[in-house]
């Protein structure tokens, strides 16, 4: 009995004070630079995750702020003020040149008084007050399609529509493109840009030879079949030639932009060629048609 009680004991303590301890002699089948390597596989594993948040920070999503102007934009001061002087200038200008008459009778040349001429100051006063009420109109078509661009195309497409031209050739100079790549970019930045206020000009055009030929169809005595067919095609044609002196005034505003901000800085480039493509255009056109084609605007 005592020594069955000694053995339990000893396989008790065995069991519950004394527990198994394994030995493992693996460490000796790795090299050498084990250690380095690992070291230097987590240095290169945090340095891969910082670039990453770096191009992370560096491409990340970018925000289209689109900034709408007001819609009677038009109407403001300044620029209600300077479209009016504008339209002033452009009409009463020509009243100020020198009448001369290159054939003259000597009878009239040996007269002591010259006849004096009337100068009629009501007619282009009309056609001053037409122009003021012709740009505000496009101006204010201009905001409206704004607008429609803003609810019905993307935020990326409007923001390019409605972007700042010269502020965006500045920022395309400081990235120091090609030459040609530049060109390129101010352009398309620019006919873009030039997109919505072109649109607008064609659709008042549009609809001011619209209610000419109404008026004309009204004021008519002729008889209603004929005068309804040449009037068709007379509008016909008013409307193709806006369409095509939009068109020409667009692309040669995008190109002249593109050409100034590369001769020239870049922001007072940019708006001194799309101005000067924007007048030359139609007239290049025009000329080039009725050389080539026979066909007048």
């Amino acid at each position: 009995m005592p020594v069955f009680a000694l053995f339990i004991g000893k396989w008790t303590a065995l069991r519950i004070g004394n527990p198994k301890v394994s030995h493992c002699d693996a460490a000796a089948a790795f090299p050498e630079d084990y250690i380095s390597n690992v070291q230097r596989l987590s240095e290169d594993i945090v340095k891969n995750v910082k670039n990453l948040k770096n191009d992370a920070l560096k491409y990340a999503v970018k925000e289209y702020k689109v900034e709408l102007k007001p819609l009677y934009s038009a109407f403001e001061l300044r620029p209600f003020a300077m479209t009016t002087l504008r339209s002033f200038l452009m009409f009463y200008l020509p009243l100020l040149e020198p009448a001369t008459n290159v054939e003259e009778d000597d009878e009239d040349f040996l007269q002591d008084t010259p006849k004096e001429q009337h100068v009629d100051l009501v007619v282009p006063f009309k056609k001053s007050v037409k122009q003021i009420i012709r740009e505000t109109t496009v101006v204010t078509t201009r905001r409206v399609l704004e607008r429609l661009a803003v609810i019905y195309v993307s935020q990326r497409m409007a923001w390019k529509l409605l972007k700042d031209v010269p502020k965006s050739a500045v920022r395309k100079s400081q990235r120091g493109l090609p030459t040609t790549v530049y060109f390129f970019r101010v352009s398309r930045t620019t006919f873009r840009g030039h997109l919505l206020g072109v649109v607008a000009a064609a659709l008042v055009q549009t609809g001011i030879e619209i209610y000419r030929c109404f008026c004309r169809k009204t004021n008519s005595e002729e008889s209603d079949e004929l005068n309804l067919t040449e009037q068709t095609k007379f509008l016909g044609k008013k409307i193709s030639d806006i369409t095509i002196r939009c068109g020409a005034s667009l692309v040669f505003a995008s190109i002249g932009a593109g050409i100034g901000a590369v001769l020239f800085r870049p922001s007072v480039g940019q708006w001194i060629g799309c101005a000067a493509g924007d007048l030359a255009g139609p007239i290049i056109v025009s000329v080039c048609l009725e050389k080539g084609f026979h066909v007048n605007l």
